[in-house]
């Protein structure tokens, strides 16, 4: 079943636009954010919009000093350790947020990693799937009283195109059973965050907490592809005349970083999102919903946004985690 929600709405973005563009006007001022991945790439100009708007921002990271080395200058951040395939490490960053008594207006599910070899967690869990999923599950799960206590809270979780290269093996998601593939892997984990925003939006919105998934775009300049080797990287960006790139021989339009920071801020913010949630969005829109073999490179496939996919693995992640939001 697919929500009706699932359409594009009429605004004033469009693929170019970026984050600063998108947050200008508003005033983020006593909101606390939590940005995962928030000294980084994509989550490093999110940590800067939002604290220029004047939001507090919490950056959760697995490795403390670069993190304060990357956030040198900003205002109103605090940096915390986090790793997220530890889940004593999540466990330990949520109890001390919460014991702090603040609320949570916003969490940002922006840390990753892609097409990584074969790697497990303490649990045995595939890396890709703990990282980019479970982890953040977990972290959702265990910082649900303090979303709940601001009453008007958003969670945003990253997808992104690759979830076209497939579903979830619900049967075997950790590849115990059947051949490991790190593209197959990676397209699961993204599948999964886009089915996690309709699971919790589903289960939070009488709370007032709403949810999204986001394809941020294709971002060439950020580290997250440092896990594949140069020869497999068949896609190069077309530069235009001002130096930014435009494209791939694939015809993949190709973002900036505060251009692919801006849907992720558009979800967190937008008025226009006050009643919707649930929902897959790119290009600072809600995505259309296309067909499984739809040759284009933009649009949600079905599988990602289907609510029997949705609670199929919220029971899953139930079970892997052994934990469950206190509803």
């Amino acid at each position: 079943m697919i929500s009706n929600l699932q359409r594009p709405i009429k605004n004033e973005f469009d693929i170019h636009t970026t984050a600063e563009e998108v947050i200008q006007g508003y005033d983020m001022n006593g909101k606390t954010v939590i940005i995962t991945g928030g000294y980084s790439g994509i989550g490093l100009e999110i940590t800067r919009v939002m604290t220029k708007a004047g939001a507090t921002v919490v950056v959760p990271a697995r490795t403390q000093t670069k993190a304060i080395e990357n956030l040198k200058g900003f205002d109103q951040v605090e940096v915390e350790i986090l790793d997220l395939m530890d889940s004593g490490s999540i466990d330990q960053f949520a109890d001390e947020f919460l014991d702090s008594g603040r609320t949570l207006d916003i969490l940002i599910l922006c840390a990753g990693i892609m097409y990584t070899p074969l790697r497990r967690d303490s649990r045995g869990y595939e890396s890709q799937f703990s990282t980019d999923y479970l982890g953040h599950y977990q972290l959702s799960a265990r910082l649900w009283p303090a979303l709940k206590k601001a009453r008007d809270a958003r969670v945003i979780s990253v997808s992104s195109l690759a979830h076209r290269l497939g579903g979830i093996h619900f049967d075997d998601p950790n590849y115990l059973e059947h051949k490991y593939d790190k593209f197959d892997a990676y397209a699961q984990a993204k599948t999964a965050n886009a089915l996690f925003a309709i699971g919790l939006d589903e289960r939070a919105k009488k709370y007032g907490v709403r949810s999204y998934a986001v394809h941020p775009g294709c971002v060439p300049t950020t580290d997250l592809t440092r896990d594949i080797p140069m020869e497999e990287r068949v896609a190069r960006p077309v530069i235009g005349q001002d130096g930014k790139p435009v494209a791939d021989e694939q015809m993949i339009e190709f973002k900036t970083i505060p251009e692919g920071a801006a849907t992720l801020v558009w979800c967190a913010v937008s008025k226009e999102l006050k009643k919707i949630g649930g929902v897959y969005c790119e290009n600072c829109n809600i995505a259309e919903l296309v067909a499984d073999d739809y040759p284009q490179r933009n649009g949600v496939r079905r599988w990602a946004v289907d609510t029997r996919n949705a609670d199929q693995l919220w029971k899953l992640s139930e079970e892997l985690t052994n934990i469950k939001f206190d509803m």
